[in-house]
């Protein structure tokens, strides 16, 4: 029970740190590819955290 909650914290974390850094860097180069990219990016990383919270992925290694 424990593991599990600590894995959503770390996977919450994770994904806190990634927007950030995505912002800082979409703020200082404002263009328009890199804003696509920076979004797709965090799309996938905010599914992958979804799965992770809820449960549906479980990281077995």
């Amino acid at each position: 029970m424990a593991s599990n909650l600590i894995n959503r914290i770390m996977a919450l974390s994770a994904f806190v740190v990634l927007a950030g850094f995505v912002g800082i860097l979409v703020g200082y180069v404002p263009r328009w590819d890199l804003g696509i990219m920076s979004a797709l990016t965090l799309a996938l990383a905010g599914w992958d955290l979804w799965h992770v919270a809820t449960g549906r992925k479980e990281d077995t290694h």
